[in-house]
């Protein structure tokens, strides 16, 4: 089987398929995921674990979503290379020409290409989004995750500061 993989930008690769990629973080392209202004994003969602045991988590109300700075089209053999339109890395969009400064550098939440969570919160809300729902199913992955890993997180940090009792070193 023939498998063609190239090396991009920061340690970033792109495969056309799953040979050879075990332990690695894989993003699964769907057949179309949610565009914004014809641009794939992502969200980035700040949490804070404050103690493992017992589990006590908090996730800011305020988050940034990143852009890729080229239309998205579905993934082909000739368009798998191009960066500006399937990754949303800020270190590989920022060297596009079309990069434009978002909210975090002009102040501008409701255009460019990084932009708060509220912006895009208002955004999905236009397009008939139930922005509450869908931020509780946020906070529930989150907390479903942290409860998963709670476990292995706790014996990690006992291993880590065994003399802590408090749990309370770190974050």
């Amino acid at each position: 089987m023939s498998r063609r993989m190239e090396t991009i930008l920061n340690g970033i690769e792109t495969a056309k398929d799953e040979e050879g990629i075990g332990g690695w973080v894989v993003q699964h392209y769907l057949d179309q995921p949610h565009l914004i202004d014809d641009l794939k994003y992502d969200l980035r969602i700040y949490v804070l674990l404050n103690c493992v045991n017992p589990l006590r988590v908090y996730i800011h109300e305020e988050g940034l979503a990143r852009f890729c700075t080229e239309p998205y089209r579905k993934p082909t053999a000739r368009n798998m290379d191009n960066l500006f339109m399937h990754l949303t890395n800020y270190a590989i969009n920022k060297n596009s020409d079309a990069y434009q400064q978002g909210e975090e550098e002009s102040g501008d939440e409701e255009s460019g290409h990084k932009r708060s969570l509220k912006a895009i919160m208002q955004i999905l809300a236009c397009c008939g989004a139930d922005k509450d729902k869908l931020m509780s199913e946020i906070k529930d992955i989150i907390v479903k995750t942290m409860t998963t890993s709670q476990p292995t997180l706790n014996h990690l940090y006992r291993s880590c500061q065994p003399e802590d009792l408090d749990g309370s070193m770190c974050f």
